[in-house]
């Protein structure tokens, strides 16, 4: 490969050729054991004061090296092999090997290394199996979990939960059902699993928040939502509404692209477009007017709702999409969700 060494690669390579600080010693004896070395490898450059003793290296060259600034201890016991700052596989590294034996990384810390998160956890987490203790550690938040071996992924570097599993213990820590519903719309929406997976590994939790509603998203009539907004969309205004069903995430092709549309109303020709951003950054406005202007030309009518108006007014919303069905073509009526809902009066 080409491009800039590693600070990992460029610490190897000065254990080779550079003269040795400890005296007259045959440089190549300073080199780590090859056992030793292909585990650092595969550890991002980190490794465990045992993993060092057990490979044959003495307490006195581990000293020497950490005092000359070769090494550097990252936690008690856990050392980087090379000099300068500490990327962050390293530092994920380091937070398994120092939580112990069967410990893996978890919630958002692997959240972040799946891509279900965007964000950069600030704390790392890992789980560890019940039947083990550990000392805090700076900068880790600790989890415990019977089946950690279980649930652990079988062969992703570092170790870490599997991505079923981690969507299930985020939605078990959220306050708000929708938030829960987020994370398992993010992974369907990303394609990073399918309903089926995670239907199987939500009949596994004998204990989980929000069970309800993360069931209701995972049924095969809400195949196709890909977004909180998507789910709120229809739990608080369709189906309370009696609005027909829409089709989910529908492909739409034109002469130049093609789009998925967040709900298509097919026989009527009404879109309905839902966008969570507080605002449009960029040029995302005028993208998202191209595509309106684009489907207007093939007949259809987009309404395009935000975050805010789901909160506040969903029977707002419900609404105004039955006026328009309406004009397309729709014969019935909504229903109004409860006795002030405004729906019959506004329609």
């Amino acid at each position: 490969m080409c491009g800039k060494r590693s600070p990992f690669a460029q610490e190897r390579l000065k254990d080779v050729v550079q003269p040795s600080a400890l005296g007259n010693r045959d440089v190549m004896s300073l080199e780590l054991p090859t056992a030793l070395r292909d585990l650092a490898e595969r550890q991002s450059g980190v490794i465990s004061r045992r993993q060092a003793l057990s490979s044959g290296l003495g307490k006195d060259l581990i000293a020497a090296r950490l005092d000359q600034g070769r090494w550097q201890r990252i936690h008690t016991g856990i050392y980087a092999i090379y000099s300068g700052s500490v990327d962050r596989n390293s530092a994920l590294w380091a937070a398994v090997l120092r939580s112990g034996p069967g410990a893996v990384l978890s919630h958002h810390t692997a959240a972040e290394l799946d891509r279900l998160a965007d964000k950069q956890s600030t704390l790392v987490h890992v789980t560890i199996p019940t039947s083990r203790r550990v000392m805090p550690i700076q900068g880790v938040v600790m989890h415990t979990r019977v089946d950690a071996e279980r649930v652990t992924h079988p062969s992703r570097l570092p170790p870490r939960v599997r991505l079923e599993e981690t969507v299930f213990d985020l939605a078990d820590t959220c306050d708000d059902p929708v938030d829960a519903i987020a994370w398992v719309a993010t992974a369907v929406g990303r394609r990073l699993t399918t309903q089926q997976r995670l239907n199987v590994t939500l009949s596994r939790r004998a204990r989980l928040r929000w069970r309800d509603d993360l069931g209701r998203i995972l049924s095969p009539d809400l195949s196709g939502v890909h977004s909180a907004l998507e789910y709120r969309y229809v739990r608080d205004v369709e189906r309370p509404h009696a609005l027909p069903k829409g089709n989910r995430q529908a492909i739409s092709v034109s002469r130049t692209r093609r789009a998925y549309r967040d709900v298509l109303y097919e026989g009527f020709g009404v879109v309905v477009e839902l966008d969570g951003r507080v605002a449009h950054p960029g040029d995302g406005r005028w993208m998202d007017i191209a595509r309106d202007n684009a489907a207007a030309a093939t007949g259809l009518i987009t309404l395009r709702y935000g975050f805010i108006d789901l909160m506040r007014g969903p029977c707002l919303v419900a609404a105004q999409v039955s006026d328009v069905l309406r004009i397309r073509g729709w014969q019935q009526a909504p229903r109004r969700c409860s006795p002030n809902c405004p729906v019959d009066m506004i329609s």
